[in-house]
């Protein structure tokens, strides 16, 4: 569901400042909290932009601060900028303003549909297709993809939280054509079923997914996908299933490329609730994050102290394994008050074992160790502490 309703522009409100750009809010559709999503988008932007000129779309650009940053800080060479509500084209060309007369802005009042439907017609298309829905994006993905320039990508936002996370299980099987079930950790797994809509969509259309990032703080979950021009050999091993024990906690993950029956949990309960299909695979791509974090050295004013702490986190776990669990569901499990979870994740891999924080949700542990090592060896820090 895209922006919508009236927005009065007579009177802007004062001058604010992010990055290196300075704009009115107007009356709607700006929040400060989530600088840390623009930070990332434009050092995004800024990357593809080594490799050449860079054109942007954005779909539903609200006071237009997103498309001003592009401009200003990613030195993009075309921007197409839209919002469906006409009412807020004043605010958008004084915001823009800046940008006016250099032959690089586009500015458009119609619904996204139309819009991605009329790029489709001429053909055109952008390195940098910013979709900040508000509600589910998914009706918009297939014209959306067809916007993305091979190796281009597209930056995905979406406020639809109950479906994905399994609180709506007919929205989740409406908008994701998946089983969504409630999982420990819920914000990566709406995170996986969004990556695996845009994945589904864009192998019908012949082309390839790379996620690079993806992110939420629980009211929106993000995430930016690389297109590219084929699939790679087995990519659709990604696509799988996510199973989770809310009995003794244990969780399995399986592909759809090698589907097959599912083991025992640790309480052989055989009480597994099943989401998907969904991605598996991984959900950050650490060299393009580490080039993120290098750019932001060359204009420090990009990034906000709170975007570095979320580039840092993502940096630190690439999101795969799918297995995820919150520290205090072992500790509950053990009936302890706490595990250091610092302290596990050291034993585990001095064990042999994958195992990170999560990059997505604080306080949530990693690892493709079976669930009853993982929880003997919580209880063996916890006895060793004890003493």
């Amino acid at each position: 569901m895209e922006r919508g309703g009236s927005d009065q522009t007579k009177d802007p409100g004062p001058s604010l400042t992010e990055g290196s750009v300075t704009f009115k809010a107007g009356s709607g559709f700006f929040n400060p909290a989530s600088r840390p999503s623009r930070d990332l988008g434009v050092l995004l932007a800024r990357i593809l932009a080594r490799r050449r000129p860079l054109r942007v779309l954005d779909l539903m650009a609200g006071c237009g601060l997103r498309s001003l940053r592009y401009g200003q800080e990613a030195q993009a060479c075309s921007l197409l900028v839209n919002d469906a509500d006409p009412e807020r084209l004043p605010l958008l060309k004084t915001n823009l303003a800046v940008l006016e007369g250099t032959g690089l802005l586009r500015t458009s009042a119609q619904s996204a549909q139309r819009l991605l439907a009329s790029c489709l017609v001429r053909g055109e298309r952008f390195d940098l297709v910013d979709l900040d829905a508000f509600g589910s994006p998914n009706a918009l993905l297939p014209l959306g993809l067809e916007a993305v320039a091979l190796e281009g990508v597209i930056y995905v936002a979406s406020t639809d939280g109950r479906g994905p996370t399994g609180h709506d299980r007919t929205s989740g099987l409406r908008r994701f054509g998946a089983s969504v079930r409630c999982h420990p950790a819920s914000w990566e797994l709406a995170l996986r079923l969004q990556i695996g809509v845009i994945a589904r969509t864009a192998w019908c259309q012949g082309r390839g997914v790379q996620p690079l990032f993806s992110f939420s703080d629980g009211r929106t979950f993000r995430t930016a996908v690389r297109l590219r021009r084929h699939p790679l050999g087995g990519e659709e091993l990604h696509l799988g299933l996510l199973a989770v024990c809310h009995r003794c906690g244990d969780q399995q993950v399986q592909s759809m490329g090698s589907l097959k029956h599912w083991e025992s949990c640790l309480c052989s309960s055989s009480g597994w609730s099943v989401s998907g299909p969904l991605w598996i695979g991984p959900l950050q791509h650490c060299p393009t994050l580490k080039a993120m974090a290098e750019e932001a050295r060359t204009i420090p004013s990009s990034l906000s102290r709170q975007g570095a702490l979320l580039l840092g986190r993502l940096q630190r776990d690439q999101g795969s394994p799918a297995r995820c669990w919150p520290n205090a569901l072992i500790a509950r499990q053990l009936r302890l008050s706490q595990v250091p979870l610092k302290d596990l994740l050291a034993r585990l891999q001095e064990g042999g074992y994958g195992a990170a924080a999560s990059g997505v949700m604080a306080g949530h542990l990693r690892s493709d160790a079976p669930w009853k090592a993982i929880l003997a060896m919580a209880e063996e820090l916890a006895r060793g502490a004890a003493r």
